[in-house]
């Protein structure tokens, strides 16, 4: 069967609607991708509300569908309270933890829906909402597996990886793989070179069909940004040139940056791609788009 993907919210920390932000779109986080027929959910930021909205047409018998979230900071999951298709009763949605036993993320969607944020509240929701969870980072659903890897970002995020078929899907946003880097004393002196990434995240990525990541800033813009859980768009294409990505989405893209600014930044990208000698096929996460893998 075959595998889409296809992007709700490609924002990162604070929807940005507006002319400035028309083709790369003003949602936050919210990624679709259906798998060997299995629909998964990644984030629940601003532009889930817009896919619950399509899922109810898609789907006006009822659906099934697989929630994922990188982690719990507003802008991963504000959109859920507006998620259609938790209010009808013939819909069936799991929701996953990435460790046996934990509760967190159920406790804190029911936390964004108490009186003094939201004026509907959880158990209002009508649809049945099940609780799932990896064991020792992987889970399988219907053929397909998925596997979780945790990344560095305060408060705690997770990447996701989905294959089956021959196919491999990573979502891998709120990453600071700019803290990570290796070979550090290197970069420094040559911005240039390749910036080697630790093995396991290599792995992780690895052959991946897709890689969608995390590249808010600029290089010249991480220096005043370092700590705040987001990485350069140059160490996300040098991650994809070491794990042999097909393609990469530069993902989560700043709130104060225009279409203009993410033009230039995945032009940089691509330069710097081909400078490493690597076939990735880089490009602008953009809301809307559709991609058949």
């Amino acid at each position: 069967m075959e595998t889409f993907v296809r992007f709700w919210g490609t924002r990162g920390s604070i929807p940005t609607p507006g002319h400035k932000t028309r083709r790369y779109g003003g949602n936050t986080s919210c990624v679709e991708v259906r798998m060997n027929g299995v629909l998964f959910v990644c984030d629940g930021g601003t532009g889930l509300r817009e896919l619950g909205l399509d899922l109810s047409e898609r789907a006006p018998d009822g659906l099934e569908a697989h929630l994922l979230f990188s982690h719990m900071h507003w802008d991963h999951i504000q959109g859920f309270p507006f998620f259609v298709p938790a209010y009808a009763a013939k819909n069936k949605l799991f929701v996953y933890e990435t460790t046996p036993g934990e509760t967190r993320v159920q406790r804190l969607l029911h936390r964004q829906m108490q009186s003094e944020y939201f004026p509907v509240s959880f158990s209002d929701l009508g649809a049945t909402i099940a609780a799932g969870h990896f064991v020792d980072g992987e889970l399988n659903v219907g053929d397909v597996k998925v596997r979780c890897l945790e990344q560095p970002h305060p408060g705690r995020s997770f990447a996701f990886s989905f294959e089956a078929g021959g196919k491999k899907v990573v979502y891998a946003t709120d990453s600071e793989l700019d803290q990570v880097i290796q070979n550090r004393a290197e970069v420094s002196k040559d911005p240039r070179a390749l910036r080697r990434l630790p093995e396991e995240i290599v792995r992780f990525v690895a052959d991946a069909d897709l890689l969608i990541a995390d590249g808010q800033y600029t290089d010249a813009e991480y220096p005043q940004r370092t700590g705040w859980g987001h990485a350069t768009a140059s160490s996300v294409v040098d991650l994809a040139a070491q794990g042999r990505v097909k393609q990469c989405a530069i993902f989560h893209h700043d709130p104060m940056h225009s279409d203009e600014v993410v033009d230039a930044k995945i032009a940089d990208c691509r330069e710097r791609a081909q400078n490493h000698h690597s076939d990735v096929v880089v490009f602008g996460a953009r809301e809307g788009i559709e991609l058949k893998l």
